[in-house]
């Protein structure tokens, strides 16, 4: 499979240096210095690029600003870089869409590592073209569509994963390291509490559609995906 990565990063020596490393990998490397000529190439070029590398602190549109632009209209897998290593900022960019990040300074191999995985977890979405369905709430992974009687609910890409995982394993107990590993890949080096944030966020937004709540917490474990037709069985 070939892949072509957009690497972003004003710092010189580092672009340099990750161009070359990624290039011994085989990747194809389209590198940008600024967020203006990130959007630039990745619109020149939308369909072709596979992967992107964001740093977050760049001249003009920084990585943040890039990557909402990018996620108005794309779900192109992105690996945001960052010096910050403050978990509201790492939330905000996995919020925004970003796939996972690494924190600078760090090793070649982890983040070839990392491309690894989302690389996997891509090929797998693209083998998964397919609808699930709890009760009247439906799942097309194909358009990225939810569904609850018709009526379509606006999730982010991350709440579409974390509901999609649900969906597979709907009626099982996933703990919150389960979560992680399916939802964010395993090389995923944030706190666990993410996974109770987005729960969070998916309940409050499937909430105004569904009547029960369709997320269980089971305490002290995880949390579960239950229809309405199971709890009735209980």
């Amino acid at each position: 499979m070939d892949v072509t990565i957009l690497l972003v990063e004003d710092e010189e020596g580092l672009r340099t240096l990750l161009t070359s490393e990624l290039q011994f990998e085989d990747y194809e490397v389209i590198s940008c210095a600024s967020g203006e000529s990130a959007l630039e190439e990745f619109q020149e070029r939308q369909g072709k690029i596979s992967l992107i590398i964001l740093d977050w602190m760049l001249p003009g549109i920084d990585g943040l600003g890039v990557l909402r632009k990018i996620r108005r209209h794309n779900e192109v897998p992105v690996i945001m870089m960052t010096a910050r290593d403050y978990v509201g900022d790492k939330v905000s960019g996995l919020d925004a869409g970003a796939d996972d990040y690494i924190t600078k300074p760090f090793e070649t191999e982890e983040l070839l590592a990392r491309i690894r995985v989302i690389l996997r977890h891509k090929q797998s979405k693209v083998q998964d073209d397919r609808k699930y369905q709890v009760g009247a709430l439906m799942l097309n992974t194909k358009t990225r569509q939810v569904l609850f009687d018709d009526q379509e609910i606006q999730l982010t890409q991350r709440e579409f994963d974390l509901l999609l995982v649900f969906m597979k394993h709907e009626g099982e107990v996933l703990t919150r390291d389960d979560l992680l590993d399916l939802v964010w890949g395993t090389s995923f080096d944030g706190q666990v509490n993410i996974v109770d944030v987005y729960v969070r966020y998916l309940r409050k937004k499937l909430d105004g559609y569904v009547e029960e709540q369709l997320i269980q917490t089971v305490r002290g474990v995880g949390y579960k995906l239950q229809s309405d037709d199971e709890k009735e069985n209980i």
